[in-house]
């Protein structure tokens, strides 16, 4: 996998590709939110066929907010999400999904999830591309409140509903996310996050783990000028985690869902972009599967495509 740092900006896209912002309806009232409660013991997890995705964070710092919209961009713009039929929770999973894609679609941000419970969200990904090298796949999206996972500070254990799944023997990639605002008070958290993957015997390797700057809109701007500008962000508010990435040669990136202002004593967003959640999506499914999802496709299928495009 190329984990050249100028990968994980957002995508360069001409005119006739450009994503245009989606009308938000601010008529339709907002949706109720609905978390799946997670049953699943170990000796269940070590059993599952799937791709476990694990967020981590401190409480607000965006990951409901970046998982929504990472489901709304595979689903919207890339390829088709299911839930795994025969799944335990596919009917909850199913209610979870037209919230997220209807909250996004009016604007309103995803609700903080629920403390002592992990969201547990068993997807199937199909791809748009018909390559063969770019396959459908597996994905189990796991996160936890910011308040559970905080419980490793000063050297403190997970509850057993987080712990199951790192001591489980299954592939797990780590989004480890903190805010543009708050990043120089989560150096010292994000930093026991990976003393505990270590002592849970998960190696810290490039294709498995990636630090997720959120609300970059924050700095004014929804992209960043060269790859330095992002370094130098984390190299400044996170200067533990900084080094730790750098001789690891782990992944970093930045994300903004778009505009997002108070109405109403809310917050709303009023302008959506996608582009980082493009980013992060193409890093995730090489990661699992090693080729990107806008994979040109082997010599033959060239040929093919080129007959029947």
């Amino acid at each position: 996998m190329n984990n050249e740092n100028d990968q994980l900006r957002p995508l360069s896209l001409d005119d006739s590709e450009t994503l245009k912002p989606l009308s938000i309806d601010t008529n339709e009232e907002s949706l109720r939110s609905s978390v799946p409660l997670s049953k699943t013991a170990t000796n269940e997890i070590k059993n599952r066929n799937s791709n476990f995705v694990f967020f981590f964070g401190n409480p607000q710092s965006g990951k409901s907010v970046i998982l929504s919209s990472l489901l709304y961009y595979l689903s919207s713009q890339v390829g088709v999400l299911r839930p795994i039929i025969g799944s335990p929770n596919s009917q909850e999973v199913q209610t979870l999904l037209y919230d997220f894609y209807e909250n996004i679609r009016q604007g309103y941000l995803p609700e903080r999830t629920t403390v002592g419970k992990v969201l547990e969200i068993d997807l199937v990904f199909e791809p748009n591309n018909k390559s063969k090298k770019v396959p459908l796949v597996n994905l189990t999206f796991l996160e936890a409140s910011g308040e559970d996972l905080r419980a490793i500070k000063r050297g403190g254990n997970f509850q057993s509903h987080i712990s199951k799944y790192l001591s489980s023997n299954v592939p797990l990639t780590f989004i480890i996310v903190t805010s543009y605002d708050t990043a120089d008070q989560d150096d010292t958290l994000i930093n026991e996050f990976l003393d505990e993957l270590e002592r849970k015997g998960k190696n810290l390797q490039p294709v498995s783990i990636i630090l997720v700057i959120s609300k970059w809109d924050l700095s004014g701007r929804m992209d960043v000028e060269s790859p330095e500008e992002l370094d130098n962000f984390v190299a400044n508010n996170l200067r533990r985690t900084s080094q730790r990435f750098d001789a690891n040669e782990l992944s970093k990136t930045f994300y903004t869902i778009g505009n997002v202002e108070s109405q109403d004593g809310k917050q709303k967003i009023t302008l959506l972009n996608l582009d980082t959640a493009g980013v992060l999506s193409n890093w995730l499914y090489e990661s699992i599967t090693g080729y990107p999802l806008d994979y040109e496709g082997t010599f033959w299928e060239r040929i093919k495509f080129s007959f029947t495009n």
